[in-house]
């Protein structure tokens, strides 16, 4: 028997959840010599990503979304990647490394009716690029940064980018690759050292929105118009950016993070214009489009091998942190790409 600490998601939250309450620790173990029914495997966690999708499966089971609500008083789960540690599965060799859905927790016993839960991702051990960045920049955030922009913005060369949450997860690499394609990019954070770090990874032009005007600074930094609005945050930063929209722009709908908390949404005062500019506004879930993922990881794997592109991660230790690590990504604590660090191989 081993330890198998686990998140337990135990109450539904209405505002910021917190730790002991709506996430609690419980401490387990699993039996790693007891013998596996046919197809199941054991996966042991190496590291776990945390993103602000999460706070929308905080809610009750009956609640239908495009991702389901965690289970109450059951394991929180999340992209994760791990290694094989025991397996009956003739698709899973111990030591595999794999990428997919787990428990927070420090090992996830797989059944038959889930054994595709997990990809193998062996490559990533050959690769020279740090684990982590399978959950990050080469997993879940980096492909929806990647479908979002090319398949949603439909950029062309020369027009101008706008990116909320720029130095985020996802925004982080919205706005690089927008530079790859030749666009004109601008981005917002919230402290002064993500805005320092935007414009030493490319953006064009980047501003403090809780420091800043933000009507003012897309007037300045975006002289030409927004063509494309890459969205991340919702509530008056969209109404701005209609504001600003060129005729025929694109807002590109990943997230809404700051109505995520809020039980009276913000209104959008100005959506006339999206008549008036013939606006394009569009919503996307990035497991519906697997048709790119080959194209994606081919690319961005390249572009981070190549320099020309960097991805910023802040690092949690330990099982028993992911609880706080997911409120400071809720709360925009966190610098980049939130991960959990659970082992080493």
């Amino acid at each position: 028997m081993v330890s198998n600490t686990q998140i337990i998601f135990s109450k539904i939250p209405t505002t910021f959840p917190e730790v002991g309450e709506h996430m609690t620790i419980k401490h387990d173990t699993i039996d790693l010599e007891a013998e596996l029914p046919e197809n199941h495997y054991i996966v042991k966690t190496l590291t776990l990503s945390v993103d602000p999708y999460m706070r929308g499966r905080m809610r009750a089971a009956g609640t239908k979304s495009y991702s389901p609500a965690f289970d109450l008083d059951k394991p929180m789960a999340g992209h994760t990647v791990g290694v094989i540690v025991k397996s009956n599965n003739d698709k899973f060799k111990v030591d595999d490394i794999v990428y997919g859905i787990g428990h927070f927790a420090e090992y996830t016993h797989v059944p038959a009716q889930l054994a595709f839960l997990f990809t193998p991702r062996n490559e990533a051990r050959e690769s020279g690029l740090p684990l982590s960045n399978y959950i990050g920049v080469l997993g879940m955030p980096g492909m929806t940064a990647y479908v979002g922009l090319i398949k949603f913005g439909k950029p062309k060369k020369g027009e101008t980018l706008y990116v909320s949450a720029a130095s985020g997860a996802v925004g982080q690499l919205v706005g690089q690759i927008g530079k790859v394609l030749g666009l004109h990019v601008v981005g917002s954070a919230g402290s002064d050292e993500k805005v320092a770090y935007l414009k030493e990874i490319g953006f064009d032009g980047a501003f403090n929105y809780k420091t800043e005007d933000t009507n003012a600074k897309l007037t300045e930094l975006c002289p030409n118009g927004i063509d494309i609005y890459f969205e991340n945050v919702g509530g008056k930063m969209l109404e701005n950016v209609i504001n600003h929209s060129n005729n025929f722009g694109r807002i590109v709908c990943c997230g809404m993070i700051s109505q995520y908390n809020t039980t009276n949404p913000e209104p959008i005062h100005n959506l006339i214009q999206i008549v008036s500019k013939r606006l394009r506004i569009e919503g996307f879930i990035v497991g519906e489009h697997p048709e790119m993922e080959a194209d994606f990881r081919k690319d961005v794997t390249q572009w981070l091998k190549d320099g020309v592109i960097q991805y910023r991660e802040t690092a949690a230790e330990g099982i028993e942190s992911a609880p706080q690590a997911l409120i400071d990504v809720l709360k925009g604590k966190n610098f980049g790409k939130q991960v959990v660090n659970i082992a080493s191989l």
